[in-house]
């Protein structure tokens, strides 16, 4: 069937496009053709670069023109369109926006004027607690027009270090026909996993005869499925990832052992090797859908009253597979079938004897770090046993569902604006939004792989390396008589839900100057209040150990892995999601929703914002601008979680009164965080953790100067200037997160945890540019910049001047501990971007932009998420009939860390390789370039044929870390084709 709907839905488009061709050129000898009125490509450029132009702060714009003849399925991938603008791609759908050289967290995203809390699908974004806003929730269609702000203006809402976008939606007043509309329905093509969905969205604008009250109503249902090919270095334990080989604690690696190389165990030690061989193999699904409401209502000159709400849901189950090696681990002599290597780690068996890999066929090649450091890697080896050993651990295999996957936003705003005379303007705006990232049920099973060995040759990083399981049976769960295969050792289930909400409202007055060269005074007050929660959840087993397994499995496809240019072990299993459902179901009991808390796991803050602002604007001449200051105040109140000193308190067996702890009153005693409740064995209250949340109470002031300078050299010719100090607020979780395990020793006490102190961000920048509108929908544009930052994070254990007030658990006496946490460090971000586009004979044009941003940290690693190059490049040809774009879009090198890493994550630590430290590598994105297409055919003046296409190259993302010779991962997630019609009336 699914070759069946690709073949059907490839002669679709060819038969649309072939039709268009000779339709291009033949409608103007159509005098019969009712002419239709130009809203497409041209307009909209028009109108973009009308509001560039009149803007005194350097902005970029894109309309809701722009993205009814774009490629975009949601606001990031039109965002990512303009210059200075780049996103992060996850399964070929933008997701989160970053600005000029800069992590996502330093963008601020506002709707309407206000912030709107926006919420993540996947898991692991669900439990960062990042800033950074997911768009996955938000369709292009409900956009009317977006404003990047590059310079900041006091009258603007603070949070954007490195700049504000502001989307607003359309207003019903501001439409030409009484009634009006558009009905759009189709079909989703993915060629990965070869499936069609539905895609639907409709939109109705009516205003009353007298133009004083109107409605717009909007509703979508967008559905996609994705797949992700990947093969990593990720596994479990110290295979995951890359190390040093150390022939003092790898002793199969011998002389010996190395006879015939010309190497000598010695020249193996600090050779840089993959832990492991990985493929991982993930699907899902995207059900998006939801609406938006707005009611506008305006009697008179005066008064002008407008209400706005939006709900959108995302239903996004997912199921992720992994095959991976333990090569680290066979190295080693450990065979823990967790990929454990400590002192207790289970030490490998073979006839009762341990034994270690040996590294056979070794080829070693010279690398050069980012840092400029030499070193060597390991690019291809057999990791194998001494011949005659048993099976021994070589790998896992894994299978997780994530049953439940949910990403749900929405807001209400109300917007009011008062004429109280011609003079004076006061304007209101109330808001509140909530954003809820849900994953119900985590679920799946580990399974330990025993073989002989692993035999591996790493290609170019954008190739599939070669891997190969020695003596592991076939890739199928269950053991073989001779001990290879597979064998059950793990299994996991839980829960977790991250809620971020937040009510503001803002006053706002604008008085009309007109004195001298001064125009008018706006001054204004804001007040938010930001709750973030998360928690999670695991259900208690019933058993220590299990007696059977998932019934059945499925292999990996066939065609898994084709595109990534490899020759590798692309087979694998799992379990069917109802299977694995039914399996886990049966495995855990219900106890009560109290006792599957994981306290150690949850981040409790509030955040209350302040803020007033001054604001002149000026014109005289050819002069134009505006002067302000805005004083925020930022207070924030965190419940951190704390262990309570083993022995202090007991915990309450489910279903059972809660018991109180007096040395600790607050402690949640109800709560399981470590604690087994099998079937006929008694309930041990002093099993696991207990813990309680200790306040944290800071404030913080900040003021924000800001000045805009406009130049017109000539009617079409202008300079701008701009200098402003931005705002950026912490990670949650940076300011929130769980204290470690307390310790005290002759030195003093400290604990591990997140840093309360950590003050905001704030960025001095300065910005120039110059702007050439040269004919009609033309521009040429320069624009360079440069921000210093003050208080970028830098993670890891540091004792800090912060402290805390714990108990020493040897004496159980109060005493103050110092905090081993983030600090703060200075950063530079300087650059260019250029933007040029023009239309050029008959219908057709370009559109391009590209920029570049050197960043600089002070301990001179790369700043998280930035990129120095982004650019893009768009042809396009219009008519009245049709309308076609084509753009091409590249993003460069950036550090792939999540945005949000733990406050005591070693992101920022050494490492010590052939005696030279040097900072530990970090994860690497290799720069990536995509191309899409957007075909609209004109069938009516009123029925459009619509066909899209994204990522038509398949292009392939690659992952590395102290140079490319160090893969870490590569993966494919296919193309999407989009069919549709859409009717206006």
């Amino acid at each position: 069937m699914a070759n069946i709907r690709q073949k059907a839905l490839a002669a679709a488009v060819a038969a649309a496009v072939a039709a268009l061709a000779p339709m291009a050129g033949a409608q103007e000898s159509e005098g019969e053709m009712q002419k239709v009125e130009v809203t497409g490509i041209r307009a909209s450029m028009a109108k973009s670069l009308n509001v560039k132009r009149n803007a005194t702060a350097n902005v970029e714009v894109v309309t809701a023109e722009d993205i009814g003849k774009m490629p975009d399925k949601n606001l990031a991938d039109s965002l990512q369109r303009l210059a200075g603008v780049a996103v992060r791609t996850d399964y070929d759908e933008a997701e989160k926006v970053s600005m000029r050289g800069t992590n996502p967290d330093m963008s601020l995203i506002i709707f309407n004027g206000h912030a709107v809390s926006t919420a993540d699908w996947y898991v692991a974004d669900q439990g960062s607690s990042s800033r950074s806003t997911s768009l996955s929730l938000v369709p292009s269609s409900v956009l009317n027009q977006a404003i990047v702000y590059k310079t900041s203006v006091a009258n603007l809402v603070d949070g954007g270090l490195a700049g504000t976008i502001n989307v607003t939606t359309r207003k019903p007043l501001a439409q030409k026909e009484k009634l009006s509309g558009v009905i759009q329905g189709g079909l989703t093509y993915a060629d990965l996993p070869g499936k069609t969905a539905p895609d639907f969205n409709a939109s109705v604008n009516w205003k009353n005869d007298a133009g004083t009250f109107g409605a717009i109503a909007q509703v979508f249902a967008e559905k996609r499925y994705v797949r992700r090919d990947s093969v990593s270095r990720l596994a479990y334990g110290a295979s995951s990832g890359w190390d040093v080989i150390n022939t003092g604690t790898m002793l199969g690696i011998t002389d010996a052992s190395l006879a015939g190389t010309g190497l000598k165990a010695a020249d193996l030690n600090g050779v840089r090797m993959p832990g492991s061989m990985s493929s991982e193999f993930v699907e899902g699904v995207r059900d998006r859908k939801g609406g938006l409401v707005s009611l506008q209502y305006k009697p008179n000159y005066a008064i002008d009253v407008t209400a706005t709400g939006f709900y959108s849901k995302m239903k996004a189950n997912n199921y992720g597979r992994l095959t991976s090696g333990a090569m680290y681990s066979m190295l080693l002599g450990k065979a823990d079938p967790l990929g454990g290597v400590g002192a207790t780690a289970i030490n490998t068996n073979s006839n009762g004897q341990r034994v270690y890999a040996t590294i056979r066929n070794p080829v070693i090649v010279n690398e050069t770090t980012m840092y400029g450091q030499p070193l060597k890697v390991l690019k291809s080896a057999d990791i194998v046993f001494p011949d005659g050993t048993t099976p021994q651990y070589v790998g896992n295999s894994e299978a997780f569902y994530r049953d439940g996957a949910t990403a749900e936003s929405g807001f209400l705003d109300l917007d009011a604006n008062w004429r109280v005379n011609d003079d004076l303007r006061l304007k209101t705006l109330l808001s509140t939004t909530r954003g809820v990232g849900k994953t119900a049920r985590d679920q799946g099973t580990t399974w330990a792989r025993y073989g002989t060995g692993v035999r591996y040759s790493l290609d170019g990083v954008d190739n599939a390396p070669f891997v190969q399981y020695l003596g592991a049976g076939e890739n199928r769960p269950g053991l073989n008589p001779d001990g290879s295969g597979y064998a059950m050792v793990g299994r996991t289930v839980s829960s977790i839900k991250t809620v971020d909400r937040e009510s503001s409202g803002q006053l706002d007055a604008e008085y009309k100057v007109d004195k001298w060269f001064l125009t008018t005074f706006e001054t204004g007050v804001r007040y938010a209040d930001h709750k973030r929660q998360s928690n999670r959840w695991s259900p208690a087993f019933r058993d220590a150990t299990w007696t059977s397994s998932p019934a059945g499995y499925v292999a990996y496809p066939a065609d898994f892995g084709k595109d990534l240019d490899g020759s590798f072990d692309n087979t694998g299993f799992y379990f069917t999601p109802q299977a694995l459902k039914d399996w886990v179901a049966g495995a855990i009991k219900d106890t009560t929703p109290e006792f599957e808390r994981r306290v150690v796991n949850e981040i409790d803050m509030r955040e209350r914002q302040y803020a007033f602002y001054m604001m002149q604007s000026f014109e005289r001449d050819k002069w134009s601008g505006n002067v302000g200051v805005r004083f925020v105040r930022t207070r924030i109140d965190a419940d951190i979680v704390t262990p309570v000193p083993a022995g202090a308190c007991q915990k309450t067996e489910p279903g059972k009164p809660a018991v109180t702890c007096a040395a600790y009153p607050t402690a949640i005693t109800t709560a399981g965080d470590g604690s087994t409740y099998y079937d006929g064995v008694p309930f041990d209250p002093n099993a696991g953790l207990i813990y309680y949340k200790t306040p944290n109470k800071r404030t913080f002031d900040n003021w924000l100067p800001s000045l805009n300078v406009r130049y017109a050299v000539q009617e079409d010719m202008y300079l701008r200037a701009g200098a402003s100090r931005t705002i950026g607020r912490q990670n949650y979780n940076l300011l929130g997160s769980g204290f470690g395990t307390p310790s005290c020793n002759a030195n003093g006490c400290t604990v591990t945890g997140p840093n309360p102190g950590l003050r905001p961000l704030t960025s001095d920048n300065v910005d120039v540019s110059w702007s050439w509108y040269f004919k009609p929908r033309a521009l040429v544009a320069i624009d360079l910049f440069h921000s210093k930052i003050d208080g970028y994070v830098k993670t890891g254990t540091v004792t800090q001047g912060e402290t805390v007030q714990l108990v020493d658990p040897r004496d159980n006496t109060v005493k103050t501990f110092f905090v081993n946490s983030s600090s703060q460090q200075g950063a530079r971000i300087k650059g260019i971007e250029l933007s040029y586009e023009q239309p050029l004979w008959g219908s057709f044009g370009f559109t391009s932009n590209v920029s570049r941003a050197k960043t600089k940290v002070d301990d001179g690693r790369p700043m998280v998420g930035a990129s120095e190059w982004a650019g893009n490049l768009g042809g396009y040809f219009e008519n009245d009939r049709m309308s076609a774009r084509l753009v091409w879009n590249y993003r460069g090198k950036y550090v792939s860390s999540t945005t949000a890493p733990s406050p005591t994550a070693n992101s920022q630590g050494m490492s010590v390789i052939n005696g030279v430290a040097m900072p530990t590598a970090p994860t690497m994105a290799k720069g990536v370039a995509t191309l899409a297409a957007s075909v609209n055919y004109n069938v009516t003046p009123n029925l459009i044929l619509v066909v899209d296409a994204t990522n038509l190259t398949n292009t392939k993302r690659a992952q590395y870390r102290y140079s490319e010779e160090e893969q870490q991962k590569l993966d494919v997630s296919g193309r999407q084709v989009y069919v549709q019609l859409k009717y206006r009336f």
